[in-house]
């Protein structure tokens, strides 16, 4: 049972600190749309998902109405559709083969937007020990696919702790991110590259439904950055031992408000309930912030020494308060740290306080890793194939998610506004010694020795 302080509280959290659902995600298998020929495998996708989906906005926003909780994105995530189209493309030319993996995207965009959902996750390919005829496809196919959609959310995995580092794979998605920002550097807001992707993650561009899930579920996604902040400021003489304890303490509350609505839009849509994602997910409004909690806790500026150290103890704090209120946690869980959909990051990268290098150092203990990061526009594809290395290496070694979405736009220092939820961002340097001999090798790097460990 709450009492009435609890009731006023999550009020005031909801009303003045920001606090909302950021995602309810619903995943979808395609497994049983598979087909030889292309247009009966689209025909099916539009089928499948429209026949699952239909009541998720509307139930979703019945709701809202319910509780007065925002919820602010409503997606739907499919099984990754490099595995549905294989049959289809399998004897086909590679321009035959390309053509086919677009149009099973067009189709995910029609029926999106049939469901009138924000995006739908799954024009993804998992490539960490090799390719399919259909990965290689829909790999091909990235830049037109997101160039001919809106919703479309794309992402492939060339990483895992057990498997090792696709560098084939890193090069070709290097080339992919080039070729996409060339088409318009929007594209690559929907596009992010993995290492040890999870098949539950509830928030894009990196939600796909995974094959080892059920025929749907349901996934939730929290936010909560602004509730943090707001806590911790009242707190400004703890030691650090107090601030983890207020921090997770935070999470429970805000991790019960999720499961609450998980469960009851998982009951409404006759679906499994999945995961509850305890991600902290910043927005561009001033204090919804994960720089500013670090901030908080007595960082002059995030970037500046002690930030890895602040945003471990507050990734950590985040998951444990989270994993008490819910049995089900999973996603990506931790805090977000994406450069222009944080306006505190935005800020500490203008001012040089947070650099691509600090970024990397970051994500070893966050949530994903260089998430949102605009670089100029000359930056060639081998050196953003080198930093998707660099990221994977870390989730690799650490066998933890990491992931790189970057946006190739404008000249050093120039602010790109990139609207909504997406926020600005100023372009950042990157070093221009060039990495293109190394990423040319080719090959595979073998995963480290623990990855083998049952």
């Amino acid at each position: 049972m709450l009492d009435r302080e609890e009731i006023l509280e999550t009020l005031r959290m909801i009303l003045v600190e920001r606090l909302d659902i950021r995602t309810v995600t619903l995943g979808v298998s395609l497994k049983d749309c598979a087909s030889s020929d292309i247009d009966e495998t689209c025909e099916r996708i539009e089928e499948k998902l429209l026949s699952v989906g239909e009541r998720l906005v509307s139930e979703a926003q019945a709701l809202e109405e319910k509780y007065s909780i925002p919820i602010v994105n409503k997606r739907v995530a499919v099984t990754p559709v490099a595995n549905i189209i294989s049959p289809a493309v399998r004897e086909l030319g590679e321009e035959e083969a390309k053509e086919a993996a677009v149009r099973a995207a067009l189709a995910l965009e029609r029926a999106a937007e049939k469901l009138n959902v924000d995006f739908i996750g799954g024009f993804s390919a998992l490539v960490e020990k090799g390719f399919t005829r259909g990965d290689e496809a829909l790999i091909d196919a990235i830049p037109q696919a997101l160039n001919s959609t809106q919703r479309v959310c794309s992402s492939v995995n060339v990483a895992s702790t057990r498997a090792g580092i696709n560098m084939d794979a890193v090069l070709r998605m290097g080339q992919v991110v080039k070729r996409a920002s060339e088409l318009d550097y929007m594209n690559c807001a929907r596009l992010v590259t993995f290492a040890n992707a999870p098949g539950d993650n509830p928030f894009m561009a990196g939600a796909f439904h995974g094959e080892g899930e059920g025929e749907a579920a349901l996934n939730v996604g929290i936010s909560g950055p602004g509730v943090v902040r707001a806590v911790l400021e009242k707190h400004s003489e703890a030691s650090l031992g107090e601030v983890a304890e207020v921090i997770k303490r935070t999470a429970f509350k805000i991790t019960r408000v999720g499961e609450l609505i998980g469960r009851e839009l998982s009951k409404r849509l006759s679906v499994s309930f999945g995961i509850v994602d305890l991600s902290l997910a910043p927005t561009p409004f001033p204090g919804d912030s994960v720089a500013k909690i670090i901030e908080a806790m007595g960082i002059e500026r995030c970037g500046a020494p002690g930030s890895v150290a602040a945003l471990a103890l507050l990734v950590d704090a985040v998951k444990k308060g989270g994993t008490m209120a819910t049995s089900y946690v999973g996603g990506l869980s931790g805090a977000f740290i994406p450069v222009s959909e944080d306006a505190g990051m935005a800020e500490a990268a203008r001012e040089g306080a947070v650099t691509v290098d600090k970024l990397l150092a970051m994500t070893s203990v966050c949530s994903v890793g260089l998430d949102m990061v605009v670089l100029p526009a000359k930056t060639s594809a081998s050196t953003v194939a080198g930093l998707i290395a660099d990221e994977a290496a870390i989730g690799v070694m650490n066998n933890k998610t990491t992931g790189v979405r970057v946006l190739l736009a404008g000249r050093e220092g120039e602010r790109i506004e990139l609207g909504g939820l997406l926020g600005y961002a100023y372009v950042m340097p990157v070093s221009e010694r060039s990495c293109e001999a190394f990423v040319k090798r080719g090959g595979r790097i073998p995963s480290p020795i623990h990855g083998h460990r049952n």
